[in-house]
């Protein structure tokens, strides 16, 4: 298998979940330690149904972070890859987990799909990084390749951290410095418009990295390696009580979704 077999099955599960296409959620297949709180995918279901629509023909690309069969292929995650300045790093990893064991790669999932839900049901085009939340990979630089083969307006990564308990609150990643035009103005804009549009939804800026929410790195393949503007936005540190209560909440979920749907919707407009 190895990079060029993930580089392939990445871009033809990512096209395969665009929205009006195949795509199917796992989280009704296999156990869950948290509901769901999923909407369904058609066209006509709004999270809010004062929302007028807009018709769109952009692409935007959601990336929720690491996958549900990381953990069972280390052979796979492990492999070195380029990390687009010059070094590797490993191609994936398992992400990080509440203390009771709920998974970042749920999180990821279950917020990736409710923002597509509320994109769609305005028009707008969506293409996920992976097809379900069962799956290993695809390799951090093949998610940066899927964006950019879409030629996606925008690209937004959705994590959630793991640092030590009492730090708390959320942040938004940007690359930098920027390797190509689309790394600089239009991905710091991208973040800002998140990080904005999650502190007016009431989130509290992370405590503990970056500055005033936002944090400019340089270690990240799927930023590097992005053609279009990009942004990584880690909703909390699921280590901490208060966050990960929110994380773990249907409720919370939604809301997340919701804050980064109307970011989305903003930057687009």
């Amino acid at each position: 298998m190895g990079y060029r077999y993930w580089k392939v099955a990445a871009v033809v599960s990512a096209w395969c979940v665009l929205l009006v296409g195949c795509a199917h959620d796992s989280t009704s297949s296999r156990p869950s330690k948290r509901t769901s709180s999923a909407a369904p995918e058609s066209a006509e279901t709004s999270p809010d149904a004062s929302t007028i629509p807009i018709a769109d023909d952009r692409v935007v690309v959601l990336d929720p972070g690491h996958n549900g069969g990381n953990a069972t292929h280390p052979g796979v995650i492990n492999q070195q890859v380029p990390d687009g300045r010059g070094r590797t790093k490993p191609c994936n990893t398992t992400g990080t987990s509440a203390n009771d064991g709920y998974t970042e790669h749920e999180f990821n999932w279950d917020v990736a799909t409710l923002v597509r839900a509320a994109l769609v049901a305005r028009g707008i085009r969506v293409v996920m990084t992976r097809p379900d939340d069962a799956g290993v990979g695809p390799c951090i630089g093949e998610r940066a390749a899927i964006g950019n083969s879409s030629g996606a307006v925008a690209v937004v990564s959705i994590h959630a951290d793991g640092a030590a308990a009492g730090a708390h609150g959320f942040h938004v990643a940007y690359s930098s410095p920027p390797l190509n035009p689309a790394q600089g103005e239009p991905s710091v804009r991208l973040a800002t418009m998140l990080r904005d549009t999650m502190v007016g939804f009431g989130f509290a800026t992370s405590t503990y990295v970056g500055s005033d929410g936002l944090n400019p790195r340089a270690d990240l393949a799927g930023l590097n390696f992005s053609e279009r503007p990009v942004a990584l936005v880690e909703c909390g540190n699921m280590r901490d009580p208060g966050d990960a209560a929110l994380l773990e909440s249907p409720d919370g979920r939604a809301k997340f979704a919701d804050a980064i749907a109307a970011a989305i919707v903003s930057y687009l407009g």
